[in-house]
Parts: structure tokens; C-alpha cells; sequence
């Protein structure tokens, strides 16, 4: 019997019907507050401690942000610059594993020589993008890369029942062009440091083509459908119909972007279901470890604990679970970072690059997995991404408000603001200012701080706070807080310099002045994104790169991160 469907992926549908995965699993609430991206938790194998235990009544406080700097809307939250902000994974591993599959093809010399049998089978779209507007003056390329959950091949063709149940996809009626993984990637003229930011495909936001507001997703699917029905009686076959609707959905859902993010597309590529499957079959499964046995009815996932190697419908399976995990999407998009690692490591082994076999597989696997647009260079791409396979690149989040946005027509939804995201894009890569460095006068031990849990995880209060009366701070009180997604430090009127000194402390958290923090005390509210000292597996480390590198000084020896030479549990 087929698994059932992981409302992570919902059935098709019509745009503006909602969407039955909002009802099925309401999403937990937290304080109605801007959210910067943030990293993911560290899941390292640890003894599981005691829950934190409420000492105080906690209730969502009333923050007072900053005064923003002018935008358009009125009272927005202030904007953040992205070198201050946490750093969170993209949800993106099945359409990055494919274009990774082709940098790493092109830029070996064993890849060379298979230059032609890798470009000449992939699909091209004209979408006009050279025509779209000037280049930037650096030089840098901007990449929207798309995951479609369709049960389509490249070339428009459904996929054979007998595929889609090994993908554990259900059926062909459960087919569509919703867009579950959006990622603009931004690559540098000069080889530096790379961004990835990912887009939550619940996004609610302005869609392009005059469709009003709705999730992101549907972008591609409002104008898709309109252009079919527009075509179907102009006498075309239903191929022509289904490749020149296809070409409106991504020209709307490159549109939507570009007027959301303020950045100009240069390039799209898109990648559905099979591809990723064919890809990890190909290089002979990505190994992987885990805490413990899950079992999953929803994607399938059936693991036992410890080290494994997956590869196809298991892979898919890994990267997609998130119902029965402690913390849902963050383990999600952790073990999306370990597998990435992972397939990095694999693809750079000499097992996979010189064995004819498996690099003709992959070299079929990645030519039938991709989409792009016909004006890219492959080879130039390959080019500009040799550099970035090796830790070269971070993975962010676009920043989001509420999480359970109620809607008109799209049910629960994520709260987004195009003026803050626009000021985020702009910002990436660019350094701090240095007004946001602590105090370095400042005495800790003048300073009482409290821990509240937000993040589902047991004990981390507790331990936090441990952590920090070892710097010197005085110990005030623990307990939990309604569910968080983003990690803060909150003070009261006069009290920035202290909190900044928690911040420094607990690894550059968000900091918020809160007209609730009494004088000398701060406030630490741990969100699910937490990571800092006290946290599971923690070993001193910073942001997320492509590789899984750390790019931080290391504290106390601990678990390893996740790297591309070695494999990290997880939950």
C-alpha cells in the first residue's frame, strides 16, 4: 500500500482553494513579531535532559523594536541587515543537488569531456530573461532555482504510474505546478562568498499577472492555467499547450520574485521529483546517520538508528519527513543541510568521478532532471560555481513575520513584508556595522538574565543559563515560552549595552527592547532556530555553508558540525 501523502507536499489544487495541509496541522502559534532568518538547531547525540520548568508565567511580550529607517509601508518593523542576522538552511536539496550534480560534472576534467552529452540533453525554456533589464555593474549572476512537485518529466510527459509509486508521489492526479521550493541564488563575479536564499512556500505575497495576493507557490500555477485555457482553443496540440503554458508560469513566478526581492532574474532552472531520485541512485546513495528509528506514513520515511546510505525513494524519503520529528521543519531542513554535505562528499570521491558507470548515470540523471532557460551558458555557470563547492556559500531565509496568517482564500499562511525582504536582498554579503558590538567595558556580573524556552527543546533553558553564569552573568530565572521560531534577547529602557553583551555571549542572537524587562535585567527567549552555547551538539559554531563548514572560533570540544568530510546524527 502507498505511503500517504505528506501534507508538506499538498494535493493539487486550483489556486485560491486552500489548501488542505493548513488544516491538517495547524501551525503552532508564537508572538506576532518580524523574524529574521536563523540557523538551524545543531542535533548532536546527547544525554536527554530535564524539560525546563516554569518558574514565572510567561507571556508574548511587547516589544519595542528600534525606529526604522523610512519605507514605503507604514509602521514596519525595522529593517536588519543580513551580516547581523542569524543564518538559516534553505529548504531547497532536491533542485540544488541537481545543478550541484552539473558544477561538479563540468568543473573536473574527467567532466570536460562529457561537456556535450550533459548540455545537449537538457530541456530549454525561452523566457527572454537576456531582455529583461541591465546587467549589475559587478557582474554577479542571480539564479532562481525551482522545485516543482509535479509528476511530470522535463519534457512535459506524465510520469508511469509504476515511477510515481516508487517515488511514493501517489498518483498522476496528484500532479501539478505548484512550486515548493523557491531559491534565488546569487552568485559573485569575483568567486567570493555565494548566497542561497530560500523562500517558504507559504509566503504570502503580491503575485504577478494581476492575481491579487497568495501564497508564492501558486505564482507559477495562476498563470500557467490561465495561458492553457487561453491556448486550448487556438487549435495547438496538447503538447504545444502544455510547454507554452508552462513558459507564462515561470515567466509570472520570475516576475513575482524580481518585484518581491527589488533583483533582476538572469537565469531559471527547475527540477521536478525524478530527477533527484535518479541523481542520488546514480552516485550510489548518500550516507547518512540518525539518533534514533523513525517511522513516517507520510513520506515514507522507515530508518533505523545510526549510519545508513540512501539513495532514491529513501533519499526523497530523508529529506522530505518532518511529521514525527521533535521539531518538524528545523530537523527538516537539518537533515537537508547533512545530506547536501553528504553528496557533496560524494560526488568529489574518486569512486564516483572515475567510474564510467556511475558518471554516465549521473550525467543521464542530471541532463533529464533540468530545466533552463535557454540564453544560460552551462559552462560558464560551472565555471563561476568550482569555487563554491567547497564551503564557499551560506544558505539563508528570506525574514518572515507571523507564521499563522489567516487568509481569505489560502488559509493559514506566512506573513511576509516585500519592503524588509527587498532591504534584506540588498544588504546580503555586506558586514555589520560596528555599532552592534557589545560594550567591551561592560560588567556581566551587573547584569541578572532570564531564560525562557521557546524551542521545544528540553532542559535548553536550563543549560543556556548555565553557559552564561559561566561568563560572569547572574543567574535569574527559567521557563518556558509559547513556541518560537527565531531566536532573541530582550531588555528594558537604558539596558541595550547589557544585552548586546548577551548577545556576543550566546553567538549573535536578535536583540529587541522590551518595555517589560525591568532595569539590570535581560531577557533570552530561545526560539527553534537556537544553536549558541547549551544547545544539543553544540561546538561554538556560526553559520551554515554549502559544504557544512563552521565558520566560527570552536568553544569546549563536542560533536562534530557537519562537514563534507564526516557524518553528523541527527534527528
Amino acid at each position: 500500500m502507498p505511503p500517504k501523502r505528506d501534507p508538506a507536499d499538498p494535493p493539487r489544487r486550483e489556486p485560491g482553494r486552500r489548501d488542505p495541509a493548513d488544516r491538517a496541522e495547524p501551525p503552532r502559534r508564537e508572538p506576532p513579531r518580524r523574524i529574521e532568518p536563523g540557523r538551524a538547531s545543531s542535533s548532536g547525540p546527547r544525554p536527554r535532559p530535564i524539560a525546563d520548568r516554569p518558574t514565572v508565567r510567561t507571556t508574548p511580550a511587547k516589544v519595542k523594536t528600534p525606529p526604522p529607517a523610512p519605507r514605503p509601508r507604514p509602521k514596519p518593523p525595522a529593517a536588519r541587515r543580513p551580516g547581523a542576522a542569524k543564518r538559516g538552511a534553505s529548504t531547497g536539496a532536491k533542485v540544488f543537488v541537481s545543478l550541484l550534480s552539473a558544477a561538479v560534472l563540468l568543473v573536473t576534467g574527467i567532466g570536460w569531456q562529457n561537456l556535450n552529452a550533459l548540455t545537449d540533453g537538457l530541456t530549454k525554456q525561452n523566457l527572454n530573461l537576456a531582455d529583461a533589464g541591465e546587467r549589475p555593474a559587478d557582474g554577479a549572476v542571480d539564479i532562481l532555482l525551482v522545485g516543482m512537485d509535479s509528476r511530470t518529466d522535463s519534457k512535459g510527459n506524465p510520469l508511469p504510474q509504476n515511477v510515481l509509486n516508487e517515488l511514493q508521489a501517489g498518483g498522476s492526479e496528484d500532479g501539478g505546478f505548484n512550486t515548493d521550493t523557491l531559491i534565488l541564488l546569487h552568485i559573485p563575479n569575483d568567486s567570493g562568498k555565494a548566497f542561497a536564499v530560500s523562500f517558504p512556500r507559504d509566503s504570502y505575497v503580491k503575485i504577478a499577472g494581476g492575481f491579487g495576493k497568495h501564497k508564492i507557490n501558486s505564482a507559477y500555477s495562476y498563470a500557467k492555467n490561465k495561458a492553457a485555457e487561453k491556448l486550448k482553443g487556438g487549435g495547438k496540440s496538447a503538447q504545444e499547450v502544455e510547454m507554452e503554458s508552462r513558459k507564462a508560469g515561470a515567466n509570472n513566478l520570475i516576475e513575482t520574485v524580481q518585484d518581491l526581492t527589488g533583483t533582476k532574474i538572469d537565469h531559471y532552472a527547475e527540477v521536478n521529483l525524478v530527477g533527484f531520485y535518479e541523481i542520488t541512485k546514480a552516485i550510489g546513495g548518500i550516507d547518512v546517520c540518525l539518533n534514533a528509528p523513525v517511522r513516517d506514513s507520510f513520506s515514507g520515511a522507515n530508518f533505523k538508528a545510526g549510519k545508513q546510505t540512501i539513495e532514491g525513494k529513501n533519499a526523497l524519503a530523508f529529506v522530505r519527513q518532518r511529521h514525527g520529528l521533535v521539531m518538524g521543519d528545523l530537523d527538516r531542513v537539518v537533515r537537508q543541510q547533512v545530506f547536501m554535505a553528504g553528496l557533496a562528499k560524494k560526488m568529489l570521491s574518486a569512486g564516483v568521478l572515475t567510474d564510467s558507470t556511475k558518471r554516465n548515470d549521473m550525467i543521464k540523471a542530471v541532463s533529464g532532471a533540468i530545466v533552463l532557460d535557454d540564453g544560460w551558458d552551462i559552462t560558464r555557470f560551472a565555471l563561476q560555481m568550482k569555487d563554491l563547492t567547497g564551503g564557499n556559500m551560506t544558505f539563508q531565509t528570506i525574514p518572515t513575520g507571523n507564521p499563522d496568517l489567516q487568509t481569505a482564500e489560502d488559509g493559514s499562511a506566512i506573513e511576509v513584508d516585500a519592503a524588509e525582504v527587498r532591504n534584506f536582498v540588498k544588504n546580503l554579503g555586506k558586514p555589520p556595522s560596528s555599532s552592534t558590538a557589545p560594550d567591551p567595558k561592560f560588567d556581566n556580573t551587573t547584569l541578572t538574565v532570564d531564560v525562557r524556552n521557546a524551542s521545544g527543546q528540553p532542559g535548553l533553558a536550563s543549560q543556556v543559563l548555565q553557559s552564561l553564569v559561566a561568563k560572569g552573568f547572574k543567574a535569574g530565572q527559567t521557563g518556558n515560552a509559547e513556541a518560537m521560531s527565531t531566536s532573541v534577547v530582550r531588555y528594558g529602557k537604558g539596558g541595550e549595552a547589557g544585552a548586546k553583551a548577551v548577545q556576543a555571549a550566546l553567538g549573535g542572537l536578535e536583540v529587541e527592547e522590551d518595555v517589560n524587562v525591568p532595569a539590570g535585567r535581560a531577557r533570552v527567549f530561545l526560539g527553534a532556530d537556537y544553536s549558541g552555547p547549551g544547545a544539543q551538539g553544540f561546538t561554538g559554531s556560526g553559520m551554515l555553508v554549502l559544504d557544512g563548514a563552521r565558520q566560527q572560533p570552536a568553544d569546549p570540544p563536542a560533536p562534530q558540525p557537519i562537514t563534507a568530510d564526516g557524518v553528523r546524527c541527527v534527528n
